[in-house]
């Protein structure tokens, strides 16, 4: 004969609300086991054995859910009769029940209780069937609400976090309020209506909140959902991506940064060749940002919806020609607004502070005149910089200092602003193509048994100023 789980749910809320049914096993049970103590109805179950502590030992939920069941089926295989309760009802939102009655080494009884979700249908007045309500889990919600326009009854809200990710995976935010549902059933019940924008901000959270979405304006963005909850995950179980912090990420940041350079100095429109590549090492990066995000969001800093909603807002107040009245006649003259609306923002701060100093060296020059610019230190006047760049290069002895070299190159950066040309872009490809050629004369070097054409010195000096001087800068 199998040995036997006896599954009872201890309602949504205090022991008044508890079914007969569940008393009566209750009763009737000797071994009795309770996913959480932290449970308004956890009383009625006297003498009870917690998973309380698997929580705090398991990598993820899913871990520890596993964990809870194995436990469950030792318990059962030992005393032949358990009986094991969960908040709410058994059979909603609960994935232990789930993993225990389609385990077949053991026979269950579910015995039915109340659900949440029975006190918010009362609550909020509506026939969930009428309206085609459906239930999700909010720690899944862009999964398991994608392509949904609601409504839409969101369980296990029990942290900020899990609301931020609610808000990231909305492409376009519900115009109307949605509800908010805590503590049903208790004492200090609250129903209260927030907007959207204010979800993560205002609502106070635990293990018995929920909230309700009559209506989304568009489906869910599950692509970029399913991807932040990857992150999380990897996050929670993966020895490497646990010890990462900030700092250490630092290099893998720059490193994805300059790939996605070079993917996109790799682009032919016409063929529509290397955007893929562009694709992927897009990818990376973004992988960078939601790992950054993710780590915040543990120390309670910021969420990811943080992230996207500070942008979008400093984005917007940065383009008052598209979202304002301002008017911008050139591409110059919305630089210029940027500028004196960045100032604006951060009065205090000067044009030089807002430079970043981590800056590669021609970008961080390209920077520091253009700002000087800003100032009226650094008129741009194009011919005037040519022969400045000509005088110092002509001043150059046989023995350079590090001070005369960075003086001429910040010159030839004047030269660069003045002539509309991005130097470090510049340098990049030109880098580039003297990489290919350089490559091109190594593998003809391999295909001659490694042994490179004999040339006098002269001639390879005139061959190595052919190549420095080619045209051809294809990355």
């Amino acid at each position: 004969m199998k040995p036997e789980v006896v599954i009872v749910g201890l309602g949504p809320a205090g022991p008044d609300l508890v079914t007969a049914g569940t008393l009566e096993a209750i009763a009737s049970t000797e071994h009795r086991f309770v996913r959480t103590a932290r449970h308004p109805s956890v009383g009625v179950l006297g003498r009870c054995h917690s998973f309380d502590h698997v929580y705090e030992a398991a990598g993820s939920f899913d871990e520890a859910y596993e964990r809870m069941a194995a436990d469950l089926l030792d318990a059962a295989d030992s005393h032949g009769r358990i009986l094991y309760a969960v908040p709410g009802s058994p059979l909603v939102a609960e994935t232990t029940v789930g993993l225990l009655v389609s385990d077949d080494r053991v026979a269950t009884m579910v015995v039915p209780a109340l659900s949440f979700a029975d006190l918010a249908w009362a609550r909020l007045r509506l026939d969930p069937v009428a309206e085609g309500v459906r239930l999700v889990d909010g720690r899944r919600f862009g999964v398991e609400a994608a392509g949904e326009r609601g409504p839409l009854l969101v369980a296990q809200c029990d942290n900020r976090m899990v609301l931020s990710e609610m808000k990231l995976a909305v492409d376009e935010p519900p115009a109307d309020p949605v509800t908010v549902l805590h503590h049903l059933g208790l004492p200090e019940e609250r129903i209260y209506d927030v907007s959207w924008d204010e979800l993560d901000r205002l609502v106070a959270t635990d293990h018995l909140t929920s909230v309700y979405i009559p209506e989304l304006a568009a489906p869910i963005a599950v692509e970029l959902s399913r991807f932040a909850e990857l992150v999380r995950r990897l996050r929670e179980e993966c020895p490497w991506d646990r010890q990462q912090s900030h700092a250490s990420l630092k290099r893998y940041l720059l490193e994805e940064t300059y790939e996605v350079l070079e993917a996109i100095d790799g682009l032919d429109p016409e063929s529509a060749g290397g955007f893929d590549q562009l694709e992927e090492e897009l990818g990376d990066l973004l992988f960078q940002v939601v790992f950054h995000a993710t780590i915040a969001a543990e120390e309670g800093r910021f969420t990811l919806a943080d992230v996207a909603r500070v942008v979008h807002d400093k984005l917007r107040a940065r383009h008052p020609h598209v979202f304002g009245d301002v008017e911008a006649a050139d591409a110059e003259e919305v630089r210029r607004n940027w500028e004196q609306i960045k100032r604006d923002e951060k009065p205090q701060r000067g044009v030089m502070e807002a430079i970043p100093q981590a800056l590669p060296a021609l970008a961080l020059s390209t920077e520091v005149l253009r700002s000087a610019a800003a100032l009226g230190l650094n008129p741009v006047a194009a011919e005037a910089d040519r022969l400045r760049l000509v005088e110092l290069v002509a001043e150059l002895g046989t023995e350079v200092s590090g001070e005369e070299i960075g003086r001429v190159l910040v010159a030839l950066v004047q030269v660069c602003l003045a002539a509309g040309v991005d130097a470090e872009d510049a340098l990049r490809l030109t880098a580039s193509g003297l990489r290919n050629r350089c490559r091109e004369w190594e593998q003809l070097a391999r295909r001659r048994g490694r042994q490179f054409p004999e040339r006098s010195a002269d001639e390879m000096a005139a061959l190595w100023s052919e190549m420095t001087g080619a045209t051809d800068s294809t990355g």
